[in-house]
């Protein structure tokens, strides 16, 4: 009985009318849980079990703390008809940024630029610049593939607006 009153209050607060709408909540925390593995095997490394599983809970927790702080302050300014969308559109931007990583490293090497025969700090703009080129298409199609095309269309002429491409966008 309290489970049920406690999803029931859950389904509320995130506005979610449909189970099937549940499932982006829960992306969300297997997101974060993958995060917070990630952070904690690359800040102490391997750890016994349990104390890696501790503070693996601990960033969870922590990540999910901040990510429902920053939903709640974009709530109003990005306009959206149900509050869960807010957490489809973070998974867009999770996933987004992760994909555009795995493009970059392949197309860095087909060019047969590394870090061995370049400068550091070049390697570093080209590999980021290449990311940031396919992160903008990436953003559109991952809007697309998870329901909201029209908010990372509008989303991603503003930023083109703002990197001065304003010429490229036909309104």
């Amino acid at each position: 009985m309290q489970i049920q009153l406690q999803m029931k209050n859950f389904k509320l607060s995130w506005e979610i009318n449909h189970n099937w709408q549940l499932i982006f909540p829960f992306i969300g925390i297997l997101i974060a849980g993958y995060s917070a593995i990630k952070i904690t095997r690359a800040i102490f490394g391997d750890l016994n079990i349990f104390l890696f599983s501790f503070i693996s809970i601990l960033i969870v927790f922590s990540i999910l703390k901040v990510s429902v702080f920053v939903i709640n302050k974009l709530e109003n300014k990005w306009v959206v008809n149900q509050k869960w969308e807010l957490i489809r559109i973070f998974i867009v931007f999770a996933v987004t940024g992760t994909s555009s990583m795995f493009v970059s490293r392949p197309i860095i090497a087909l060019l047969g630029i590394t870090k061995e025969n370049l400068n550091p700090l070049l390697y570093w703009f080209l590999f980021v610049t290449i990311g940031l080129i396919f992160y903008q298409i990436l953003l559109v199609f991952f809007g697309w593939l998870f329901g909201q095309f029209k908010f990372f269309w509008n989303f991603e002429k503003k930023m083109l607006k703002h990197f001065g491409l304003k010429r490229f966008l036909s309104e």
